[in-house]
């Protein structure tokens, strides 16, 4: 799909600049605009691609977190993350954001360590987001027959298979599956291959983190483990139950975004099910087994 398109929305000069040269280096290509209601008008253009936007909160006109909550009412644009630079670390502005659907926060003077990853793994999720919407159709009614079924997966490959094909069996296939694939993802690289919250902020800093999910995947300790999917459709809800190999974990700090968590490179996709996708999202036991549920009617 070619480089990464970043829309950067920026007034002052010298962070802007600074921000173009960084991520030149890393053939990310940036639009830059200096307000809100231009960078708007940007978006309305369908021809526009942008993987990730980098906003920041005080502009003259219509600041930051009106353009963030704008954006997020439309539905053609509401899944782009936005990464918000601000000058404010207070908890209660990081709140406001993160209601409002901030993706992340930046806090200026920005690092250039932080800037690369994290619009790296922004812009990595939200095109996993838009290939998987590509392979939903409607020519897959027949499977809506299906009452009862047991898969098991091995890869973060036969995850992305998985999730293009279940979430067929939803009502709403689009909204299902984003938090589908976290939970897959989760299964195999935190349960099966047993990366900790710690090692995968380190491995995504280095951009190793694709690298060690391979090799976890080769060595003998990991190789034979699988993620097993169970799918119940029920009269008034359909279940879906996943259950790794892995030790488990303590998940309840992750069923909501946590603002001491928002300088995080990672941890938001359990929340981002809870909240977007699954009517219900409970874990059972150790943490290795999730129940998920979506009403029907």
């Amino acid at each position: 799909m070619g480089p990464y398109q970043i829309l950067l929305i920026e007034d002052e000069e010298i962070i802007a600049g600074f921000i173009e040269h960084t991520l030149a280096k890393e053939d990310i290509q940036v639009t830059l605009m200096s307000n809100a209601e231009s960078a708007w008008e940007h978006l309305q253009h369908k021809s526009t691609r942008v993987d990730a936007i980098l906003l920041d909160r005080n502009l003259p006109g219509m600041d930051g977190l009106e353009f963030l909550h704008r954006l997020k009412r439309d539905p053609e644009l509401h899944r782009i993350p936005v990464i918000m630079e601000t000058a404010a670390s207070d908890q209660e502005s990081i709140q406001q954001g993160i209601d409002a659907g901030a993706y992340y926060y930046l806090v200026k003077p920005l690092q250039r360590e932080l800037l690369i990853p994290i619009i790296t793994e922004a812009a990595n999720q939200y095109r996993d987001y838009c290939n998987l919407q590509e392979t939903l159709n409607d020519n897959s009614r027949a499977l809506q027959l299906l009452n009862s079924a047991e898969f098991t997966l091995r890869t973060l490959g036969e995850a992305r298979l998985l999730t293009n094909a279940l979430s067929q069996l939803f009502p709403d296939p689009k909204k299902v599956s984003t938090g589908l694939l976290e939970l897959l993802v989760n299964a195999v690289e935190h349960g099966n291959l047993n990366i900790s919250y710690e090692e995968k902020t380190h491995l995504l800093m280095s951009r190793q983190w694709h690298e060690e999910i391979e090799k976890r995947l080769r060595d003998p300790q990991y190789q034979e483990r699988l993620v097993q999917v169970k799918f119940r459709r029920e009269a008034s809800r359909i279940v879906l139950t996943i259950c790794d190999e892995g030790d488990g974990f303590d998940w309840r700090p992750y069923l909501e975004i946590q603002p001491e968590r928002v300088f995080h490179l990672h941890g938001r996709g359990i929340a981002m099910a809870r909240r977007i996708s699954f009517d219900t999202l409970e874990y059972q036991g150790c943490g290795n087994c999730v129940e998920a549920t979506v009403q029907l009617g």
